[in-house]
């Protein structure tokens, strides 16, 4: 039996993790189809599917989005722990994915999510595999976290933002990790994703007072919808002053993911690096899914020689070698 298995670590970015679409597509055309694949953050999701057999679906999910879809999926939370609750994301997905055990797969598949208060890494290989994707993507603030088995837990990119390690302790010889906030270490910004400010629109920063014949109905509703659409507004305003709530927490966030990143991938170097070029993709960017697929099979081509070169030598050795361990 053929115990050299390729693993492949997806990793975090929000919206730019569609280039780990095109970059799975590559590694199928050129005959790389890995035996393990980890994920985290988004790099769940698409792992996920891809070994549920419904990378396909989500890649015609991803390219039929624009902004005016993606803001439908943006269910605003106003009293909980996350501007997000995430409901309409999990609806989406328990489309195809509802009665899907990870356990029950046809390869072996890990979500990375960071336990509330513990600060563990979890690690997701048990169970609805719906779950454990909405776990290892719950930003924290952003989306509501989710609880599994008593554990309260959201985004795995705050402890492994690319699970190099998760792919080599499930066995994996050769690891190919997918680095989508490569091109943005040292840089001092990104595409702004910001709150446009407008002093002369009181009915979106106050509640508007309350009519003695008006029962309130009426003001809640349009107090919910100025409210809503000033929310938006945090995702894709138009101005580039003030960066919004939602800029402020995921540039916070992308900082403390690619510092650990890099310090993880140090002690643990991966076999490969997948490195697509989408610093230029806004975090929340999710309707310019055709043109981060390509960057992630463009990526994926630049490098597949050697990766074929490397995993084919230690396929060799490892025949040669009596008792491979």
């Amino acid at each position: 039996m053929d115990d050299f298995k390729i693993g492949l670590a997806l990793g975090g970015g929000v919206a730019r993790g569609w280039a780990h679409i095109g970059v799975i597509r590559a590694l199928e055309a050129a005959g790389i189809v890995p035996d393990i694949v980890v994920g985290t953050s988004i790099g769940s999701v698409v792992g996920g599917c891809y070994v549920a057999g419904e990378l396909g679906e989500l890649e015609d999910f991803a390219r039929s989005l624009t902004r005016r879809k993606v803001l439908g999926y943006l269910d605003f939370n106003f009293s909980g722990s996350g501007l997000i609750s995430g409901q309409r994301l999990n609806d989406r997905l328990d489309v195809r994915l509802r009665d899907i055990n990870i356990e029950k797969l046809s390869r072996r598949y890990v979500a990375v999510a960071t336990e509330i208060g513990t600060g563990h890494e979890v690690w997701l290989s048990r169970g609805r595999l719906t779950d454990a994707m909405r776990a290892s993507y719950a930003i924290p603030g952003i989306f509501r976290p989710v609880e599994i088995n008593g554990r309260w837990l959201f985004d795995g990119a705050l402890v492994n933002p690319i699970p190099v390690s998760v792919a080599r302790a499930l066995g994996a010889r050769y690891v190919i990790a997918v680095n989508i906030n490569a091109d943005l270490s040292g840089r001092g910004s990104m595409a702004p994703i910001v709150a446009e400010h407008h002093a002369a629109e009181p009915a979106e920063t106050a509640p508007a007072p309350l009519a003695a014949a008006d029962d309130g109905s009426s003001i809640l509703a349009r107090n919910g919808r100025a409210l809503k659409k000033m929310l938006q507004r945090q995702f894709f305003g138009p101005s580039d002053e003030t960066p919004g709530i939602s800029t402020v927490m995921t540039e916070a966030f992308n900082i403390v993911q690619d510092r650990i990143a890099r310090s993880r991938m140090a002690g643990d170097p991966p076999d490969a690096v997948i490195a697509p070029r989408v610093g230029d993709i806004s975090l929340f960017d999710f309707h310019r899914a055709d043109e981060m697929i390509t960057r992630g099979e463009n990526a994926t081509k630049r490098v597949i020689d050697e990766i074929q070169h490397e995993i084919a030598l230690m396929r060799r050795f490892r025949a040669k070698t009596p008792a491979a361990v």
